[in-house]
């Protein structure tokens, strides 16, 4: 063989040896489609906040059988769930004007110390929906005080709304 095709022939053959060896086998083996896990997500708060303000006092189930809610003269107060208006007065000295919406046999939730009250007992009325506004009726600011009532009994309404507690 002539010299110039044996090296020719050796360059060729190193080149594709190095080609060979850069190359990554394939695995044709049927394999089972990946499990894809959806993310956890958090359920579904039961009461959702009825008031965006910073909470001024937590709940404490003896002088405090809620939380109260800062705000301004007039914010917004809505609805914490679905239900019914089940009393709309200011006959309570603690509470000032206030509003407490039956949901089902199981839970109440009060809004006191409400400068208007947008609502008639026996309203239903959805949650998010705008049922007062914020005011200081028989207190010293402006603030609301949430209560959520279970079988008659005050809760502390901070899980509730966090989705932490569903029932």
């Amino acid at each position: 063989m002539h010299l110039q095709t044996l090296v020719f022939r050796t360059a060729a053959l190193a080149l594709v040896a190095a080609s060979l060896a850069a190359c990554t086998t394939t695995d044709l083996t049927p394999r089972p489609a990946p499990v894809v896990t959806p993310p956890v997500q958090k359920p579904a708060a039961l009461f959702v906040r009825p008031a965006t303000g910073a909470t001024l006092a937590r709940f404490d189930g003896v002088r405090n059988k809620g939380i109260d809610i800062a705000g301004n003269l007039g914010d917004p107060i809505v609805s914490s769930a679905d239900g019914r208006v089940v009393y709309v007065g200011g006959e309570l000295p603690a509470y000032g004007n206030m509003i407490i919406v039956k949901h089902n046999e199981t839970y109440l939730t009060a809004y006191a110390h409400l400068q208007t009250i947008l609502v008639k007992e026996n309203q239903v009325v959805r949650q998010g929906e705008k049922i007062g506004e914020m005011g200081k009726s028989n207190t010293d600011r402006v603030k609301l005080r949430f209560e959520i009532r279970k079988n008659g009994n005050a809760v502390n309404p901070e899980p509730y709304l966090n989705g932490l507690l569903q029932q």
